[in-house]
C-alpha cells in the first residue's frame, strides 16, 4: 500500500482552480509534502461552496478546471513526485434539480430507474420542503404557476426561480384549457411516456420547445389563472409533495444528511449505486490518478463495514484510505475495517492533555457558573441539547423508528404491556443516553463488542433520573440485537440500520452544533472531537493514547486543523494557554464588562448579550485577535469586524436559545452583533489597549504552544495533515471564516525568509511554524520507516520544571528522533512584556531520561547541526539555550 509520510489539505472552488492548484506544486514540494489531499472535486449543486452537496459523482467540476484542468493537475502532481489523495462522499447527494438522478425521481415518482438510489419512504409521496409557507398559502399568493421550461424541455410547477418538473402522466391536467398544436403535440407526447423511455420523450419535448409556438404557448400559461384549487388538484397528482421548510423535521420522506434537508441520504449499500456512484473514483483510482480516497461521515452508512470491504476490493490493496470518524474517549476504530485509520480529530483532542492545564478546569467551571448565575452541570445539559435534537429537529426520524418497533411488538405477545407512549419514552431514553456516534450492526445484529455497548447503556437509562417503563426499553433491546421472531427479522435490520444512521447525526449536532455553543467554560476544548466533560489527565495520558495510536492507527491522518474544526489551531493553541491562568482570565473578563457595560441593550428578555454570551464574545477575541494588530488600526479592525460579527450569529443561531436557523430573533441578534462592534469600532479603543496589553502573554504562550502541537504532530505516530495555509499562523474561526482562501504568495514566499528560533516574533508570525515543518517533513521522506512504524518511546524529564516539558523519541533499527518542545509556559512570561521567550535559566537543572536504546548514539540537531553524544541522561541546559524546543536525529 501507499502510505503517505505527509498530506496537504486543499479546499478546491472560492477561487481555488486545478490550474492555480498547479501553481501550487513546487511550494508543495519545497514543503516536503508527500501528497496534496483534495477537497470534493465532483460537479455539486449550482453554487456549492465546499463539494460535498455532489450532484454528479461521475464528473468534474467544470468550475474547479473539469477534466481537462484535472488531468493538468495531475501531471504536476506525478511530474514533482507527489501523490493525491481525493475526498469523496457516499452517503449522501445534493437533492437538487442539478443532480439527474434526483431530478429524475420528482419526475417519475417510485416509477423512476432511480428511485431505489436515495433512501426515500416511498408509502408517501416525495416531499421537497422548498416552499416559505403550507402549499395552500403560496397558491393563494399566486407564487406557484405552471411553466414551460424550455431549457429543461419539460412541463414545471414554478416557484419564483425554482422549476420543479411535472409528471408527463398530469400533463394533460396541467395543459387544461389551453387550445394550441403545440399543447395537442405536448400531450400526445406525455400520453405515451414512460420512465424507461424517459430519453426519448424529452428528445421529442426539446424538439417541441423549439417550436415556433413555444413563446406562445409559455405566454399563455403565465397569463392562465388555474386558480388554486385546480392548482391543489395537479399538486396532488405529482409523485412529490412541495412542501414548507420549515416542518422537514417532522414530515420529510427521505433520510437527510444531519439536518440538512437539501443533502438526500445515498443508498450506496446496494451494489447497483454503489458502481453507479463509484464509476469515475474507481477510474481515477485504477488510472493511477488518484492514489487514496477520505471517505466522508463513514458513520452515516447503513453498514460501514461492508462498504469499506467493497471498496477495497474495488480499488485494490495499494489505495491509501481513511474515514471521517468521531472516536469518543476510550473509543477504538473497528480493527477489521480495511482502512489506515481515521481523518484525525480524536488527535486534536490527545494535544489537550500536553497544552491544557486539567487542575484549572475546575476554576474555570466556578466562575462560568457565577456567570450563568446556576450551577453548571454538563451532563444534565448535554440531556438537555439531546432532548431538542430527538424531540424536534430529528422528530421525523423518531416517529419511523417508533412506527417500526410498534409495529414488530405488536407481532410479539411477549413483548409486555405498555402503550406507544411508553415506548416512544423508551426510544427516547434510549437515544439520549447513547454516548458514542453509533454502533455497527448488520441484519443479522450486533457483534459482542456493540452487545456490551448496549448492555452499558441500558444500564445507565435504567439507573437514571425518572426512568422509562423497562418493558418497552427491554424490547428494544431485543429488536437491537436481534432477538425477534424470524418473520420480523428484516423490520429488526430496518430499525437496526435507522438506529445506527441516527445516533450519529444526533450527538453532533447535539454537542457540537449545539452544546458547543452554549456552555463555554474554556471554548478551546469544544472541538470536533471533544466531549463535554474532557477526561484530561496530562502528560501520562497523552503518552498512552499515542501508544495506542501506534497499535490502532499509525498510518491514520493527524489533524490540527480542518475544514469543520470549530477554530484555528494556534487560535486553539492561545487558548489552552488561558487555560493555565483563570485568575488573569476571571479578573480580565469582569473588567471588560465593566468597560463595556454601556454597550449593553436592554430588551424586554433582559439585557443582550447575557454574562455568558460576553464571556464567549472575549474568549473568541482572545483566539482570533492577530497578533500583530494595533488597538487602533481602523482597516485591520474593520476586516476582523467582518468575521467576527458572522463567527457570532452563527454561534447564537446554533445554540439555539435566544435565536436560531429556522426562527431567528433579529432583535436579539442585532443587540450582540452590536456590542461586539462596539467592542471593535471607534468608541472601543480603550477596552482594545487593556485587551491587548493583558493579554500580550498569553498570545506569547500561545506562539510557545503553536510550535509543541506542530512538532507533536510531526514527529508523533500518525500522519501529518497540513490545513491549507495553516502552516503559517492559523487564527481561523469556524466555517465558513476556515475555508477562507490564504494568502499562497505570502507562504510561498515565507520559505524563502530568514527564520531566527530565538526571534520571539518568528514564533508568532507563523515563520518558525513553516520552517519545522519545511525541515522535518523531508526527513519524514527520507526515513519513512522511522515515523510509520518506529516505536513511540515516552521520555522523562527531572528538575524544577520538568513539567514544562513534553518529550518522547520515535526508534526504529539505527534510525532514531528525539522531540523536546514546551508546555504550560504562560505564568512563565506573566509579567513579562509578552514578546519574549522563556528564560534559559529555566532548564538548567533539566535532565532528559534516556533509555538503553536511545543513549550511547550520537545525535544531530536539526535546526542547529550541533553534534550530541548523551549518555543515559542528558542536560537540557545548553540544549535549550538558544529557544525552547530541540529536534535530535540519530547522527
Amino acid at each position: 500500500m501507499t502510505i503517505p509520510t505527509s498530506t496537504y489539505r486543499i479546499q478546491f472552488r472560492n477561487g481555488m482552480t486545478f490550474d492555480r492548484a498547479v501553481e501550487l506544486v513546487p511550494y508543495l514540494k519545497r514543503m516536503g509534502i508527500s501528497h496534496l489531499y483534495a477537497s470534493p472535486i465532483f460537479t455539486a449543486a449550482e453554487g456549492s461552496t465546499h463539494g460535498y452537496d455532489v450532484a454528479d459523482a461521475n464528473e468534474i467540476a467544470e468550475e474547479i478546471g473539469g477534466r481537462e484542468g484535472f488531468e493538468r493537475l495531475s501531471a504536476a502532481l506525478k511530474d514533482h513526485g507527489l501523490g493525491l489523495i481525493l475526498d469523496i462522499v457516499p452517503n449522501h447527494m445534493a437533492a437538487a434539480l442539478e443532480n439527474r438522478w434526483w431530478r429524475n425521481i420528482i419526475e417519475w415518482g417510485k416509477q423512476s430507474p432511480f428511485s431505489h438510489f436515495f433512501d426515500v419512504n416511498w408509502q408517501h409521496r416525495l416531499t421537497l420542503p422548498v416552499l416559505g409557507d403550507d402549499f395552500d398559502t403560496v397558491a393563494d399568493k399566486g407564487d406557484l404557476t405552471v411553466s414551460l421550461d424550455t431549457k429543461a424541455a419539460c412541463l414545471t410547477l414554478s416557484y419564483f426561480d425554482s422549476h420543479y418538473p411535472l409528471s408527463p402522466a398530469t400533463y394533460d391536467l396541467a395543459l387544461q384549457g389551453i387550445d394550441l398544436a403545440l399543447a395537442d403535440k405536448i400531450r400526445a407526447a406525455a400520453a405515451s411516456a414512460t420512465p424507461a423511455g424517459e430519453e426519448d420523450f424529452h428528445e421529442t419535448m426539446r424538439r417541441l420547445c423549439a417550436d415556433p409556438e413555444a413563446a406562445t404557448l409559455a405566454q399563455k400559461l403565465k397569463d392562465r389563472a388555474l386558480g388554486p384549487e385546480k392548482l391543489s388538484a395537479l399538486h396532488e397528482a405529482q409523485p412529490y409533495r412541495l412542501m414548507n421548510w420549515r416542518d422537514a423535521p417532522s414530515e420529510l420522506s427521505y433520510r437527510r444528511f444531519f439536518e440538512i434537508t437539501g443533502l438526500a441520504g445515498l443508498r450506496v449499500e446496494t451494489e447497483e449505486v454503489f458502481l453507479e456512484s463509484h464509476r469515475l473514483i474507481l477510474d481515477l483510482v485504477r488510472s493511477g490518478k488518484v492514489d487514496g480516497l477520505r471517505i466522508d461521515h463513514v458513520d452515516g452508512l447503513a453498514d460501514p463495514r461492508a462498504y469499506l470491504q467493497r471498496l477495497r476490493e474495488a480499488v485494490g490493496p495499494a489505495c491509501y484510505l481513511v474515514v471521517e470518524k468521531i472516536l469518543a474517549h476510550g473509543e477504538r476504530l473497528p480493527s477489521d475495517w480495511p482502512v489506515s485509520g481515521t481523518t484525525g480529530y480524536e488527535f486534536i483532542a490527545s494535544l489537550s492533555d500536553v497544552l491544557a492545564e486539567p487542575q484549572n478546569l475546575a476554576a474555570f467551571h466556578s466562575h462560568y457558573s457565577e456567570t450563568l448565575g446556576r450551577p453548571l452541570d454538563l451532563e444534565a445539559e448535554m440531556h438537555k441539547a439531546k432532548g431538542l435534537m430527538v424531540d424536534v429537529n430529528f422528530a421525523g426520524e423518531v416517529s419511523t423508528l417508533l412506527s417500526i418497533a410498534l409495529a414488530i411488538a405488536a407481532g410479539h405477545e411477549d413483548s409486555g404491556r405498555f402503550d406507544d407512549e411508553a415506548m416512544r419514552e423508551a426510544l427516547r431514553a434510549l437515544l439520549i443516553a447513547f454516548p458514542v456516534y453509533r454502533t455497527y450492526g448488520t441484519a443479522l445484529g450486533l457483534e459482542p463488542a456493540d452487545r456490551q455497548r448496549l448492555s452499558d447503556v441500558l444500564s445507565d437509562v435504567r439507573a437514571g433520573e425518572n426512568p422509562p417503563q423497562p418493558q418497552p426499553l427491554g424490547f428494544l433491546a431485543r429488536i437491537l440485537v436481534g432477538d425477534v421472531s424470524e418473520e420480523f427479522d428484516a423490520r429488526a435490520a430496518e430499525f437496526r440500520t435507522r438506529f445506527q444512521q441516527l445516533t450519529g447525526p444526533l450527538m453532533a449536532k447535539s454537542l457540537e452544533d449545539t452544546l458547543f455553543f452554549r456552555i463555554n467554560p474554556l471554548i478551546a476544548l469544544n472541538e470536533v472531537g471533544g466531549e463535554p466533560l474532557p477526561p484530561l489527565a496530562g502528560l501520562a495520558q497523552f503518552h498512552d493514547e499515542m501508544q495506542s495510536r501506534l497499535e490502532d492507527q499509525p498510518h491514520g491522518l493527524s489533524a490540527s486543523s480542518t475544514h469543520d474544526t470549530k477554530r484555528g489551531e494556534d487560535a486553539r493553541a492561545r487558548l489552552y494557554a488561558l487555560s493555565e491562568a483563570p485568575d488573569l482570565w476571571r479578573e480580565a473578563f469582569d473588567h471588560w464588562r465593566q468597560m463595556n457595560g454601556k454597550a449593553l441593550r436592554q430588551l424586554d428578555a433582559g439585557a443582550a448579550p447575557e454574562p455568558e454570551l460576553e464571556w464567549l464574545i472575549y474568549q473568541a477575541l482572545i483566539g482570533v485577535w492577530p497578533h500583530d494588530l494595533a488597538p487602533d488600526d481602523a482597516d485591520g479592525l474593520k476586516a476582523l469586524e467582518e468575521r467576527f460579527v458572522s463567527y457570532l450569529e452563527k454561534s447564537l443561531r446554533e445554540a439555539k436559545l435566544k435565536t436560531s436557523w429556522n426562527d431567528p430573533d433579529s432583535a436579539y441578534e442585532e443587540a450582540v452583533i452590536d456590542y461586539a462592534r462596539h467592542l471593535l469600532g471607534p468608541d472601543g479603543g480603550e477596552f482594545r489597549r487593556d485587551f491587548v496589553a493583558r493579554m500580550k502573554p498569553v498570545f506569547a504562550a500561545g506562539g510557545l504552544n503553536s510550535i509543541t502541537q506542530t512538532l507533536i504532530k510531526l514527529a508523533a505516530p500518525g500522519i501529518p495533515d497540513i490545513y491549507q495555509g495553516s502552516e503559517g499562523t492559523d487564527l481561523s474561526l469556524v466555517d465558513p471564516d476556515n475555508r477562507r482562501a490564504p494568502d499562497f504568495t505570502a507562504l510561498m514566499a515565507g520559505l524563502d525568509c530568514s527564520c531566527d528560533p530565538a526571534d520571539p516574533e518568528a514564533w508568532l508570525d507563523g515563520r518558525l511554524k513553516q520552517r519545522l515543518i519545511a525541515t522535518i517533513l523531508p526527513l519524514r521522506n527520507k526515513w519513512p520507516d522511522l515515523f510509520l512504524e518506529g516505536d513511540y518511546v515516552p521520555l522523562d524529564v527531572s528538575g524544577s520544571n520538568a513539567d514544562h516539558l513534553v518529550a518522547f523519541a520515535r526508534r526504529h533499527g539505527d534510525k532514531m528522533v528525539i522531540i523536546v518542545a514546551p508546555r504550560l509556559m504562560l505564568r512563565t512570561l506573566l509579567g513579562e512584556t509578552g514578546t519574549q521567550l522563556p528564560s534559559p535559566t529555566l532548564w538548567t537543572e533539566s535532565v532528559l531520561k534516556l533509555d538503553v536504546g536511545l543513549a550511547g548514539h550520537g545525535y544531530r540537531d536539526l535546526l542547529t547541526d550541533a553534534v550530541i553524544q548523551p549518555a543515559a541522561e542528558l542536560r537540557l541546559g545548553d540544549l535549550l539555550a538558544r529557544q525552547p524546543f530541540c529536534v535530535l536525529i540519530s547522527a
